[in-house]
């Protein structure tokens, strides 16, 4: 007879609990992803790439989520190994032998996390260099950052005359830009705006928010800026997003590799209205990136939107770094 009063193990009915647990979980994991397909697997939950160097972003992701799986498989299997082998049974009441000071093991824990830390960090620190070294880009756009919205300097020769403006000669609006970047704007760059409020919304896709034009297959570099508090640059499918500071220029570029429209988004929050700092980017070929300048132009939004906040010259130019 049991010892539980009844030949019935009391074992079943939890087994039969975590059986029904189990079942409800992969039902709710399978319904909860019914867009998703087997072909976005490999992506492991990241949007498609829509720019050139996207995919190597895409690869670290990949690559974490791999020594995150092996890492699991290991401990999972360990864990299950002594569940299953070195359970205690009923015949078996004695305290099992204890091992202490274990060197090879203890030496173990500590080389292998090691490892696999400094392994990450090459491949971080490599791929980070990459993403964030500049070249002579194609063309140049002012991100600012305000409560709450976003503007876009376009810093382009829209008129195609190089004497105008003065040759040399930065505008009042981009004087917080540090010189190392407005070296790099064009010659004859009198600029067309975009600045944005929450209730814009983009005529394609509905979706709120201003929207920035990039051109397909030519490399944009951002500056972003800010005139008021921290916000933070993130153009979803870019896989990448950047901190937009007062006070510090960061700056990036990417070559739109796909056309469409592509949601962004403030990652930082700024404030009670965060949420609605959105913003829309449409790629689209080079010549109806230059006919959205010339409309611009045309409906007077010509020159720049305020970059940021008055800095001096040592402290706007006291960074040397060109990243």
């Amino acid at each position: 007879m049991s010892p539980y009063g009844s030949d019935r193990s009391p074992r079943r009915p939890m087994r039969r609990k975590l059986l029904q647990a189990l079942t409800a979980g992969v039902v709710l994991a399978t319904a909860t992803g019914c867009s998703y397909t087997w072909k976005d697997f490999p992506r492991l939950g990241m949007p498609y790439p829509v720019t050139e160097e996207a995919p190597r972003i895409l690869s670290l992701w990949q690559g974490s989520w791999a020594a995150a799986l092996v890492t699991g498989i290991l401990v999972w299997g360990l864990i299950l190994w002594s569940v299953i082998f070195h359970r205690r049974s009923r015949t078996k009441v004695e305290v099992p032998p204890q091992t202490r000071y274990n060197m090879p093991i203890e030496a173990l824990y500590t080389v292998v996390p090691l490892i696999i830390v400094s392994v990450l960090f090459y491949f971080t620190a490599r791929d980070e260099s990459k993403l964030l070294a500049l070249s002579k880009p194609a063309h140049t756009i002012n991100v600012v950052g305000f409560q709450w919205s976003w503007g876009f300097n376009y810093v382009e020769n829209v008129d195609g005359d190089a004497a105008t403006p003065k040759a040399g000669a930065v505008p009042k609006e981009l004087a917080s830009i540090p010189d190392r970047y407005t070296k790099a704007f064009p010659a004859g760059a009198e600029g067309v705006y975009e600045k944005g409020i929450p209730g814009d919304r983009n005529p394609e896709t509905g979706n709120p928010g201003p929207t920035l034009y990039l051109p397909k297959g030519e490399k944009v570099r951002f500056i972003l800026s800010s005139n008021d508090v921290i916000h933070s640059f993130w153009v979803v499918p870019f896989l990448f997003k950047q901190d937009v500071i007062p006070g510090h220029t960061n700056v990036f570029e990417v070559t739109p590799s796909q056309e469409g429209v592509f949601m962004g988004k403030c990652a930082e929050l700024c404030g009670v209205d965060h949420s609605r700092m959105l913003f829309n980017v449409k790629v689209v070929s080079p010549e109806e990136y230059r006919a959205h300048l010339k409309e611009l132009a045309e409906k007077g939004q010509t020159g720049f939107l305020p970059a940021g906040i008055k800095q001096t010259d040592p402290a706007r130019n006291a960074e040397t770094n060109t990243l």
